[in-house]
């Protein structure tokens, strides 16, 4: 029988690195996985190239015979870059799909999947759906670069979804945390910040940024992993764009103080509003993702919690 190749760009990234991982487990499914500056993954069943993806004749040599590009590379951080440093997701990321998505399109590759986000969103009361954004509308001022960069990449999924045989997945996905995120306080995203600064808080206190009211969709990277293996075994359509959520938005200070008791250290939480914070509140409307490929989010903000504390103390506070 024939295995169907995958290529995992950004292999080392997080959530890369957890669909390389999971997949390589497939039997049926042969892994392959970019890196660039990062040390490759030493895992046997995930054969590791170094690329770089802003680079066609690079791209063009590790695409050529795959079967499904899975798109997870990027320049990413949180809310510090966004606000001070928003250009460092702008220009390698447009540059660096343009060239990904072109090549797949002219080696004829089935499928290709794309992670998006939902920076594109207005702050919302309610959960979402994909149809509350069109081009018309005004991005959040502070998710201005990041937002309009990612609208112009979907835009692109459809272009070649439009006028080749290759089928696109466009996954807005919520904030996602887990194993291998980013723990250091300069990059991280709020879930992993808010560890860190539990894990490690030595003065029994640790300082948020802002005044925890805004509201955040967390969703366990497994069961994004789960999605991903969905839509390559059941999208028939040219083009999908889903929304990809646990569908409950959940405040600052509410995901603090859950891990706080999950830790079961007593901190005392205070607040510095002068730190870089975007004060909105999200949450996502998954019914397409349910009605089109049966899928749902299966572990809750405790589990997810304490299947990364675990994962936390293992592989960062115990180097």
């Amino acid at each position: 029988m024939n295995k169907k190749k995958i290529l995992v760009c950004g292999a080392t990234g997080f959530i890369g690195r957890n669909i390389a991982e999971s997949f390589s487990k497939k039997n049926n499914l042969e892994i392959y996985g970019t890196y660039l500056n990062s040390e490759p993954l030493d895992i046997p069943k995930i054969r590791m190239i170094r690329a770089d993806l802003t680079k066609k004749d690079e791209v063009d040599k590790i695409i050529k015979g795959m079967d499904v590009i899975i798109q997870a590379a990027a320049t990413t951080s949180g809310a510090k870059d966004i606000v001070t440093k928003p250009y460092h997701h702008v220009t390698d990321n447009a540059v660096m799909n343009s060239v990904i998505f072109r090549s797949a399109y002219e080696h004829s590759i089935s499928h290709v999947i794309f992670f998006s986000c939902t920076v594109m969103y207005q702050s919302s009361e309610t959960p979402v759906q994909e149809s509350d954004f069109n081009a018309n509308e005004e991005i959040y001022e502070k998710y201005f670069g990041v937002g309009w960069t990612k609208v112009y990449i979907e835009k692109m999924c459809e272009f070649y979804s439009r006028i080749g045989d290759t089928k696109f997945t466009v996954i807005r996905h919520s904030n996602i945390y887990g194993p291998y995120d980013k723990y250091d306080l300069e990059r991280s995203h709020v879930f992993g910040a808010t560890m860190t600064k539990v894990m490690k808080s030595a003065d029994d206190k640790i300082v948020v940024w802002g005044n925890g009211t805004e509201e955040r969709d967390l969703l366990y990277i497994s069961d994004l992993v789960n999605f991903v293996d969905l839509v390559i075994q059941k999208q028939n359509d040219k083009l999908v764009l889903c929304n990809v959520g646990y569908g409950k938005g959940t405040s600052v200070n509410e995901l603090v103080q859950k891990i706080i008791n999950r830790s079961g250290k007593k901190l005392n939480v205070q607040h510095d509003i002068t730190k870089p914070h975007i004060d909105t509140k999200l949450c996502l409307d998954t019914t397409k993702a349910k009605e089109s490929f049966g899928w749902e989010p299966k572990v809750s903000l405790e589990q997810g919690i304490s299947l990364t504390m675990e994962w936390y103390k293992k592989h960062i506070l115990s180097k």
